[in-house]
């Protein structure tokens, strides 16, 4: 079910420049509809497909930017679902451009862009005429205005200035809902078909399942690649030692004891091993004490100071668990790695049934998705439908988000926050 985009209020000057933002979005749409309009007939000829592309190509561009600013101006996503662009042939971008549902509906809200443009000029034009008048009213040596009348007395002055008053009175008051119309308007163009909606879900669920079992993948190996290379060659040399012993205990008791003691030992590490295997697989305080203790014992262990503050009712499933719990684990090791960071914070809640993990640290900034390791957590969440949102300005701070949709389990109290 969608809902009605209802724009937030912000403050006057925020107002105004998204307005500026959106006349001069429409005065590009405006500019762009001919063009397209002559691509489209030139497509009876061959030499028509390569301004089909590009035409085809800014009007994405315009609608994404016109749905990203909507996203902005009314806190619900708008996120465009484009069929992928083939990387060479004439007429297979063409034909993908010309047969995506998502062009014919950034085409008819193209064609709306007239009507936009009355509905966005509105309130600028009374604000343009109020300080028209007012201008004129202080003039020392007025000229005409409006070719009408030239305000030499007092009284007209006072006149002109009334009117002023009112139009940028009925501007202050005309702004809200003049956006509320046109967000309404627009998103009922922008947004995607239930059919496109669908369509971009079952591509979004392939990638994802095809992500997950390469991850899964990935993980076997490095289990085999562990066990190989630690605790069997370990358990290797145990029988080799164990063997030798058992050859020359009777006549050698003294050199058996000695290789006894050495397997004793490999013993003890080969159980190390195993143990940190299963940890790294999964944690037996994150089955033991949830998330909650889990988080705060890696807090305990890291090389970074960390406060954690955790609000949760309950437990997430295993699955999510587990996941939220290596995320963290993973964005707090990339931090000590990479931020140059000094302290680090982790503020877990629930709301809306999903699970919100911020990590913040006060390092120099600068991550990205790509770099430092993101892109294996952003797949890792990516397999329970969650999200990852980056802000990471130059300086500082980093602050990722992660989103993950899921209830909790039984009810339970626990500390609400801890420094570590």
């Amino acid at each position: 079910m969608t809902t009605t985009p209802h724009t937030t209020r912000h403050p006057p000057h925020t107002t105004l420049a998204y307005l500026i933002l959106l006349l001069t979005q429409h005065i590009a749409a405006f500019l762009l509809l001919p063009l397209i309009i002559a691509s489209a007939l030139l497509t009876l000829l061959w030499i028509g497909l390569p301004f089909i592309i590009l035409t085809g190509t800014l009007l994405r561009t315009l609608a994404t930017s016109q749905r990203r600013t909507l996203t902005h101006l009314t806190h619900q996503p708008l996120t465009p679902t484009y069929h992928p662009l083939p990387p060479t042939g004439i007429n297979r971008r063409a034909s993908t451009l010309l047969t995506d549902p998502a062009t014919w509906k950034d085409l008819l809200w193209l064609t709306s862009a007239p009507l936009n443009l009355l509905i966005l000029a509105l309130p600028p034009t009374l604000a343009t005429h109020a300080l028209y008048q007012a201008t004129t009213a202080l003039t020392p040596n007025p000229h005409h205005i409006y070719d009408l009348t030239t305000p030499h007395t007092l009284p007209t002055r006072l006149l002109l200035l009334t009117l002023a008053t009112t139009l940028l009175y009925l501007t202050y008051r005309l702004t809200p809902p003049t956006l509320t119309l046109y967000t309404r308007l627009n998103h009922l163009l922008l947004i995607p078909t239930a059919k496109t909606r669908l369509t971009a879900r079952v591509q979004h669920l392939a990638t994802s399942r095809a992500n997950t079992i390469d991850t899964q993948a990935a993980e076997i190996r490095r289990i085999e690649r562990d066990l190989h290379d630690g605790a069997q060659a370990r358990l290797v040399a145990l029988g080799m030692n164990l063997g030798m012993a058992e050859q020359i205990i009777t006549h050698d008791p003294h050199t058996a004891r000695t290789m006894l003691t050495e397997a004793r030992e490999t013993t003890r590490q080969a159980l190390t091993e195993l143990r940190d295997l299963v940890r790294g697989i999964h944690p037996p305080v994150l089955v033991e004490r949830g998330l909650h203790g889990a988080v705060h014992a890696l807090a305990l262990t890291h090389q970074l100071p960390i406060t954690v503050t955790i609000d949760l009712d309950g437990r997430p499933t295993d699955p999510v668990e587990s996941a939220a719990y290596f995320a963290i684990a993973e964005l707090l090791t990339n931090t000590a790695k990479h931020a140059d960071a000094t302290h680090a914070w982790v503020h877990i809640n629930h709301g809306r049934n999903r699970l919100v993990i911020t990590v913040t640290d006060n390092g120099h900034g600068g991550a990205t998705t790509p770099a430092n390791g993101l892109t294996g957590i952003a797949r890792r969440i990516d397999a329970f439908d969650g999200t990852m949102n980056i802000t990471s300005p130059p300086g500082g701070p980093t602050i990722i988000t992660l989103e993950i949709p899921c209830a909790l389990s039984s009810q339970k109290t626990w500390p609400s926050s801890k420094t570590a």
